[in-house]
């Protein structure tokens, strides 16, 4: 059997993810496919949610993720799905300009520590983890500045400039 993070060749757009991109994801569904058949359904995301300390998830709720599937969740339906939510992004203009708010002085940069206290006291708060994972995929500079100008190219373009 193949592995469950292969594309098909059909899948030619998909294929076009950043390597790092592509083993994220898979890790991402790995994770996910509590049952290792292949496919996620509503008992692996079940599963899912209890390992994230979640364990009253309804029935309905669960259906009505399933059902965003167009059929039985591969790791390309995953990975097709997980695109078409990345189409909903924010411009790259309007990250950066969330961004400029806090950089007064235009540098391009902002301390990480103040977007970290920022991330984990405001709006839809960050965790540690989070925060953890966030710098560990765009760690700040020897100074502890985050170049805040890449990381909205990158989350919005899927890669790094040159």
């Amino acid at each position: 059997m193949s592995s469950p993070c292969s594309i098909s060749r059909r899948s030619r757009s998909l294929r076009r993810l950043m390597p790092a991109q592509h083993q994220c994801l898979c890790q991402a569904f790995t994770i996910m496919d509590q049952n290792r058949d292949g496919f996620i359904d509503k008992e692996d995301l079940r599963d899912t949610f209890a390992a994230l300390g979640r364990i009253n998830v309804k029935n309905e709720e669960l259906e009505a993720m399933v059902k965003e599937a167009p059929g039985p969740i591969n790791f390309t339906v995953f990975l097709t799905m997980f695109g078409e939510k990345l189409k909903g992004t924010d411009p790259e203009e309007t990250i950066l300009h969330a961004f400029k708010v806090f950089d007064t002085e235009g540098k391009g940069f902002v301390k990480a520590d103040f977007i970290k206290e920022k991330l984990m006291t405001q709006a839809d708060r960050f965790s540690e983890e989070e925060v953890k994972q966030m710098f560990a995929a765009f760690p700040p500079d020897v100074c502890g500045n985050l170049d805040y100008r890449n990381l909205c190219y990158v989350i919005t373009h899927g890669e790094e400039k040159d």
